[in-house]
């Protein structure tokens, strides 16, 4: 359902919505960020600096990479670089979003922008095809979502020297569970079958063929056209 700049509200109800509707995935963040938190335990990175990179970055996978790479000595610009690139998805999920967000207040937008990690845009994605008109909802997402990675990232590296194997307890398969439920919360019908196989088969692909990371970037890209090209077919069948 599409939603006319017109309509679109930024209210403390559509926070509060937001963060209702949160709940669980913030759960499951907590829990993989608590893996980060162990991790980065085991790093070079003191306390306060593995809570910092969680407050600034405050982006998962671009981080449990950089510590990766950080353990390895790699020079500091090839892991500003690759954290770069890996978040390079946040554009296309920002602009996703514009026609939604492009009656606010640079503030509001700013602001709320700063807070975008998956989970939320997830949610967000699927409140708004539910008519939710309240942009806020975003807000309120990502300050839950925010709150979580942080507060396990210090509970995790302050602990960390309490659990030397997190795959022994599950938390490494936390990471995964959170994103297929968000993908079983944003399933449209078989319509998104096109663009989700898309963008696994070419990430997949990627990740077999190429160095680094460039298979979230181009699974991600390919994905995203093969969105496009199913929403032009759908318009031309006139469905």
């Amino acid at each position: 359902m599409a939603v006319s700049r017109d309509d679109v509200e930024f209210s403390p109800q559509g926070a509060i919505a937001g963060i209702s509707e949160s709940v669980p995935i913030a759960i499951g963040v907590f829990t993989y960020g608590l893996t980060f938190g162990v991790l980065a335990r085991q790093t070079a990175l003191s306390i306060p600096e593995a809570v910092l990179m969680s407050v600034l970055v405050f982006a998962a996978s671009a981080q449990f990479v950089a510590i990766d790479m950080w353990e390895s000595s790699v020079p500091v610009v090839p892991i500003i670089i690759t954290t770069a690139m890996i978040n390079l998805r946040h554009v296309l999920m920002g602009a996703s979003l514009y026609s939604w967000l492009e009656s606010l207040s640079r503030s509001r937008v700013w602001g709320t922008l700063f807070f975008l990690n998956d989970e939320s845009w997830g949610l967000t994605e699927r409140a708004r095809n539910q008519g939710h008109r309240d942009a806020a909802f975003l807000l309120g997402s990502g300050l839950l979502v925010f709150v979580a990675w942080v507060s396990a990232t210090a509970i995790g590296v302050t602990a960390g020297g309490l659990i030397t194997d997190p795959a022994r307890y599950g938390l490494d398969f936390a990471f995964l569970a959170v994103y297929v439920a968000l993908l079983v919360g944003v399933w449209d019908g078989r319509a998104d079958a096109l663009p989700i196989a898309v963008a696994a088969v070419v990430a997949v692909a990627c990740a077999a063929a190429l160095p680094g990371n460039w298979y979230i970037i181009l699974g991600g890209l390919l994905g995203s056209l093969a969105g496009v090209v199913r929403d032009h077919h759908l318009e031309w069948a006139g469905q």
